[in-house]
């Protein structure tokens, strides 16, 4: 059976493996499960009560919810009729609904929950557009999503088979808006054959099955997700979807699942978390732990370092890697890693348990794996993103070293931004990722800085923020960290604490715990932030070294503004919030 619209999934699924729990989510204690055909009969109903409600061909309709099956049975509803999905975040602002609802003329919208409910109607007051707001709870005077299924009862699914047939691959799919680091969103168009594409060309490289599960927890709302989902049903995986981030940890070990999809930080903070047990270990079972870590640290994929290695690395398997992979619900094959760089250490320290991590980069533009790190070591490079996948050109350009690619994956475009687009995508079909990069052995890609965030310091010297910042976050008592210096003599951080780690660290060292606020004045402490930032000037050019830091008593979240719904910081934000801060780190 062909695929060449993403909906095409969904019989492809039915006719190969149909699976019983095709979707699954936790509701009052149990899991609900939805078999392929149910995914089907719903995403039909969606479809023929849209049309109902005068949803048709081009029309957008938002989906603004956390991760559940309705998100997924509307999505499939929505394209089938040949309409456009507009999915956002949970976490954005009024302003920027309003923003969106008003630029992509939303005629429809579908939240999950009572406070989503009243933050959109808010944003949609005295919008015409706007026709109805549907929510998947129940919720006291709003409509309930069963109103769309409801007004199908009379219909027949075999009319929309003209409408399916009249979607062609290139036409949009979706507009998923990108959270600027400045200015407005941007829509990016993105069309059945982009995604499409994107999910034959990782298929390969991808070591599960239709007799394996996943966990989903990263936002569906995100393209690096959404292709997932698209991915899963080509391949025939069970979806099963985390009732939230603080549950991932219990959900895990209910699920028992073969794979899932991460950003590196929420692998840190498992990793954390499991060096803060190593620490409350004492006598032998600690040395034991460290012995097991160390080990692990210093693992390649690339490289076989020898019999007597290989012998103590298969029993720090035995007697403490194995009890990591217990705590990921014992079957994992493999998890996936996107959305920003991930820590060499970690890769290495997951790889040495048996947990194969493989790394990929892409952009939303890009619909949005360009490059991954396969799942065989030989084809895996820890530190890089990988080689490209099938289908996708990358090249690095001459003149300033930004990562170019070319292929399928490429979007149709910015929404309602010609000029943008033009400048996105040159007269060749190359899109410009905005990202600093290089070929290693001519082959993997590294990414080294984004071009927007290099600064120059006022001895001319350009210095690349990212790479010092994730080695700065290495350490277990930094949980946020921002370097700073543009036109200034020298580089310096702005350094959340992670007070978890720095508590943990005072218990150790016998230093008595006062406030998070008092401790951040203690010399001792001081003396520790000072010594990680040596750790970090390690490697560095002078001109790049971090000369002063600040401590920083706030956490930077969506909420506050700071870092966009991807987790990225919004460091022209920032700047302005702690001006005074950094300044003082330049006055003598």
């Amino acid at each position: 059976m062909n695929i060449s619209r993403t909906f095409d999934l969904l019989p492809y699924q039915l006719q190969n493996y149909p699976q019983p729990d095709c979707l699954a989510a936790k509701i009052n204690g149990s899991w609900v499960k939805y078999s392929t055909q149910d995914v089907q009969d719903y995403a039909n109903k969606v479809s023929l009560g849209l049309l109902k409600t005068g949803v048709g061909k081009n029309d957008k309709v938002a989906i603004i919810s956390f991760n559940r099956p309705e998100w997924v049975l509307v999505d499939f509803g929505i394209q089938q009729i040949g309409a456009i999905s507009v999915p956002m975040y949970p976490t954005i602002t009024e302003e920027d609904y309003r923003y969106i609802f008003s630029d992509a003329a939303v005629k429809a919208i579908f939240v999950s929950d009572k406070s989503l409910y009243k933050k959109v109607a808010a944003a949609t007051k005295g919008m015409d557009s706007v026709q109805a707001i549907y929510t998947f709870d129940e919720v006291d005077g709003a409509k309930h999503w069963k109103e769309v299924l409801e007004l199908s009862k009379d219909e027949n699914a075999q009319q929309l088979e003209p409408l399916k047939a009249a979607v062609q691959p290139d036409d949009i799919l979706t507009i998923i808006y990108t959270s600027g680091t400045t200015g407005n969103p941007k829509g990016v168009m993105l069309t059945h054959n982009n995604l499409v594409s994107n999910v034959q060309g990782t298929m390969p490289y991808v070591p599960v099955n239709e007799t394996h599960r996943a966990l989903s927890f990263l936002p569906l709302c995100h393209v690096f997700e959404r292709m997932l989902l698209y991915l899963y049903f080509r391949i025939g995986v069970s979806i099963y979807y985390a009732e939230s981030i603080e549950k991932v940890a219990d959900n895990l070990k209910e699920v028992k699942p073969h794979l899932f999809t991460t950003v590196p930080r929420l692998l840190e903070k498992i990793y954390d978390k499991i060096v803060a047990t190593g620490m409350e270990l004492t006598g032998a079972k600690r040395k034991l732990f460290f012995w097991a870590l160390e080990l692990g640290l210093k693992y390649d994929t690339q490289t076989d370092q020898g019999w007597w290695y290989n012998q103590q690395l298969a029993l720090a398997n035995k007697l403490i890697f194995s009890k990591w992979r217990e705590a990921l619900g014992g079957n994992v094959i493999t998890i996936v890693s996107g959305g920003a760089a991930l820590q060499p250490r970690l890769a290495r320290v997951f790889w040495s348990a048996n947990i194969r991590v493989m790394e990929g980069y892409g952009l939303t533009e890009t619909s949005p794996v360009i490059t991954v790190n396969r799942f065989e070591p030989e084809n895996n490079m820890i530190g890089t993103v990988g080689l490209p996948i099938d289908g996708v050109e990358v090249k690095i350009a001459e003149t300033d070293g930004e990562v170019l690619t070319r292929g399928p994956h490429v979007m149709k475009g910015y929404y309602n931004k010609p000029e943008l687009t033009a400048e996105a995508i040159d007269a060749e079909g190359w899109f410009h990722t905005g990202d600093i990069g290089e070929m290693v052995e001519g082959k993997y890609l590294k990414i080294t800085d984004r071009k927007k965030e290099m600064f120059k310091t006022s001895g001319g010297k350009y210095v690349a923020p990212q790479p010092i910042e994730n080695k700065l976050k290495e350490s277990v008592v930094v949980e946020q960290a921002m370097v700073v210096g543009s036109g200034e003599k020298y580089a310096a951080a702005l350094i959340v604490p992670s007070f978890v780690g720095l508590r943990d660290w005072a218990a150790h060292k016998g230093i008595a715990y006062t406030t998070d606020a008092e401790m951040l004045e203690n010399p001792d402490v001081l003396e520790k932030y000072h010594r990680e930032i040596i750790k970090t000037n390690e490697g560095l050019a002078q001109y790049e070294t971090i000369k002063k830091f600040k401590l920083i008593p706030n956490m930077w979240t969506v909420e506050s503004g700071e870092l966009t719904p991807t987790l990225k910081v919004k460091r022209k934000v920032i700047n302005a919030n702690y001006k005074d801060v950094i300044e003082s780190m330049y006055k003598h």
